[in-house]
This record gives C-alpha cells, sequence and structure tokens, in this order.
C-alpha cells in the first residue's frame, strides 16, 4: 500500500457515511438496487425510495413477480424512470437463469438488463469482494486530480484512464473493494466538482492537479445539467399524473400538466415506445 492509498482508507474509515447498502448484512440484490438507483441521483434522494424498494421488494423473485407497472410507480421522482424497467428486467433474469440469486462473476452481471461496465464492477467488487476497476464519477475526478494532474476527467473513459486505474488496484480483493468506494466517497464529499475543500483533503500535499496549480479543464464542453423547458421535465410530469392512479388517464389531464402540445405528444410517443407507459384505448394512458 502506498501513502495514498493508507491515507484515503484512513480517511474513509473515520468520515464515511453510513449508508443502508454499506452495512455488513447487505445483500446483493440490495447492492444492485442502490447501484441502479444512485446512477446520477443524490443519496439523500434515493435513500426513502431504496428502503421502501427493499421492504416490498426484498429479493428478486419479489420483484420479478409483479408488474412493471408496479415499479415504474414505486420508483417515483428519482428521474431516468427507465431504470425501473432496467431493474425489474434484471430481476427477472436473475431468478430464470440464476436461481433468483445476484450472480457475482462480472460476465454475468453484465448480461443482466440494464447492467453496464461500471455497475457489474461495482457489484461484483462491493457485494463479493472481487478485484475490478470501479470507475463512476466521482473515482475519476480524485484520480484525475490527485494522480493525473488534470481538473476533470475526458467524457468518456480512455484506455489511460483505465490503465491507471487498474495500476492503483490492491492486489487483494476486499481492499481493491475497500479502495473503490473509499476514493468514490472522497470524490463525493471532498473532492466535489465545482469547489473541492481541498483544506480538508487527506492528500492534498499529494494531489498532483493541487502542485501543478490547479490548471483549469482544457478539454471538450462539458454537458450541462440544464433541466426546465426540457423534455425529460416533460416526461416526469406526464409520468407524475400517471402514478398517482390505478386507472387509466384521459389525454384531457395529460394535455393539462404540460404545454406546448407538439412537446407533450412526443414525449407521451416516447414514454409508449420506451414501455413506461401503455395506451390502452384511443385516448387513455396507464402505467404498464
Amino acid at each position: 500500500m502506498s501513502d495514498l492509498h493508507e491515507r484515503v482508507l484512513g480517511w474513509y474509515a473515520q468520515n464515511s457515511r453510513d449508508l443502508p447498502w454499506r452495512e455488513p448484512g447487505a445483500s446483493p440484490w440490495a447492492v444492485l438496487v442502490s447501484e441502479l438507483m444512485l446512477q446520477q441521483t443524490p443519496v439523500a434522494r434515493v435513500l426513502p425510495v431504496y428502503r421502501q424498494w427493499l421492504a416490498d421488494w426484498p429479493t428478486p423473485a419479489h420483484l420479478a413477480a409483479v408488474g412493471t407497472g408496479d415499479a415504474v410507480r414505486a420508483w417515483g421522482r428519482l428521474g431516468y424512470p427507465r431504470r425501473a424497467l432496467r431493474l425489474h428486467g434484471a430481476a427477472v433474469a436473475i431468478v430464470e437463469k440464476h436461481g433468483g440469486q445476484v450472480p457475482a462473476s462480472y460476465d454475468d452481471l453484465l448480461a443482466l438488463p440494464g447492467v453496464g461496465d461500471y455497475t457489474a464492477a461495482a457489484v461484483a467488487s462491493f457485494a463479493f469482494g472481487h478485484r475490478h476497476v470501479v470507475l463512476d464519477t466521482n473515482v475519476r475526478r480524485v484520480l484525475g486530480r490527485a494522480v493525473a494532474g488534470v481538473e476533470f476527467p475526458a467524457v468518456s473513459v480512455s484506455r489511460a484512464e483505465r490503465d491507471l486505474a487498474r495500476s492503483l488496484l490492491p492486489e487483494d480483493g476486499s481492499a481493491a473493494a475497500a479502495w473503490a468506494v473509499s476514493t468514490m466517497e472522497l470524490g463525493a464529499l471532498v473532492c466535489i466538482s465545482a469547489t473541492p475543500r481541498c483544506v480538508v483533503c487527506p492528500v492534498a500535499d499529494l494531489c498532483a492537479w493541487r502542485s501543478a496549480g490547479y490548471p483549469a479543464y482544457d478539454g471538450p464542453p462539458r454537458r450541462g445539467q440544464t433541466y426546465a423547458g426540457t423534455d425529460r421535465q416533460c416526461r416526469g410530469r406526464l409520468l407524475a399524473l400517471l402514478r398517482e392512479t390505478d386507472e387509466p388517464v384521459h389525454r384531457s389531464r395529460l394535455e393539462h400538466v404540460w404545454s406546448p402540445a407538439d412537446q407533450r405528444d412526443r414525449c407521451l410517443a416516447w414514454l409508449v415506445e420506451d414501455g413506461l407507459v401503455a395506451r390502452v384505448s384511443q385516448d387513455s394512458y396507464a402505467l404498464p
């Protein structure tokens, strides 16, 4: 272990948040649920939905036994409701192909609906203690600043970035998992995007970006997080209305929650095509 590893791991041991999916008794299913819910969604918003989800569907079999509409309704306002469909699809696949148990191998996890490289690596690492490179936004930012000396990583993970992360990965699986979650937490609480808290960072004196005088990001423009007036907001409004009832909703009620009409109709068609909404008659819609 290098000084960098020891300091980050020591900091995590003293400062990590008490989160239910990190508890020793958390099941692999609980870890998988948390990872899908946490994608581009703050922990504070995830916690109440996560707790209710695990109370209602404590195993993949429980979720697989209900309809996709129940999953979308329970997803609430976490955003990106397709993740609810993916989690439901993953539950069905786990029941059908893995006897109801979340698979431990990276390849089997990657084959589940809605599970990409990051999620497969995270679940294999955090739930089963396997040695994998886990690269979420926070980890990439910490390694980019502390080791590579750049303010922000590239939009997509590069081969060089992955090689760097792998070179820093402890050989032992459990230590590698601890390193992954520790760097993730450091990025979430200290090495944050806009205003990093260098004064309390455990590796400030080792940070290549700080030593270089905090050079500004000079890569391609980074996407903003605009929301008001977007199709994403429109789809959220339509889904919110449909979640309020188990009965079909007439188009006239949907017209009251969003205008202009062309954007509303386009987003409604997108929701139907994506399987998040079912058209039950000429002018009525419901959750699937």
